[in-house]
């Protein structure tokens, strides 16, 4: 299944806000769906943290990645969830909707207010209407096909026997992969890794 990967996406953080704790993750499903009113839709895996503080509070901001973003930015809201650390610490930029957002690597943020939910199994696809926007750089933005041909590192040769994640470069260990694996790190399924 290497085709659906042909498909053009861009790579966004995340924002949501419930009470006071903030929490942000890594998504490739953003897209306009109307432009009037102005709507956007954004496609959430169920096992993040940010999908349930948006299907909660109803609310979220999209920061549009830029192509200098380093990867550590994509490892530090994509690679570790909010539930076990705090991703937005310090001096943290917010939008009038108080949800905080990613500055400095995003050409730009948009805010949305949650109008429907769409249960598509192992995701949930939200569709809002934009309550603000803000271009922030004119740096390009960051696609999937450039994430893995300019920012992602490469895998390190290895003697190691295992299987990659083709998405994030988890390495499973082991001789074979089970049939059910999940990568516990991007949460795509086995048949998203190839032999190493």
């Amino acid at each position: 299944m290497s085709a659906i990967f042909k498909l053009t996406y861009g790579l966004f953080v995340l924002s949501a806000k419930d009470g006071e704790k903030d929490n942000a993750c890594i998504i490739n499903t953003a897209l306009q769906v109307t432009s009037n009113p102005l709507q956007v839709s954004v496609t959430v895996n169920k096992a993040n943290f940010t999908h349930d503080m948006i299907m909660k509070t109803g609310e979220f901001n999209l920061s549009i990645l830029s192509q200098d973003t380093p990867f550590e930015v994509f490892q530090h809201f994509g690679m570790q969830s909010g539930r076990d650390v705090n991703k937005f610490e310090g001096d943290v930029l917010r939008t009038d909707n108080g949800i905080a957002y990613v500055g400095g690597v995003s050409n730009a943020v948009i805010s949305v207010k949650v109008s429907k939910t769409l249960d598509v199994g192992t995701h949930t696809i939200f569709v809002g209407e934009v309550t603000e926007e803000h271009v922030l750089s004119d740096v390009p933005s960051v696609t999937y096909q450039y994430y893995f041909d300019h920012i992602k590192p490469k895998p390190e040769a290895t003697k190691k026997k295992g299987f990659v994640c083709k998405i994030c470069g988890y390495v499973y260990e082991g001789d074979t992969l089970p049939e059910d694996f999940i990568c516990p790190i991007c949460k795509h399924g086995a048949e998203d890794f190839e032999p190493l």
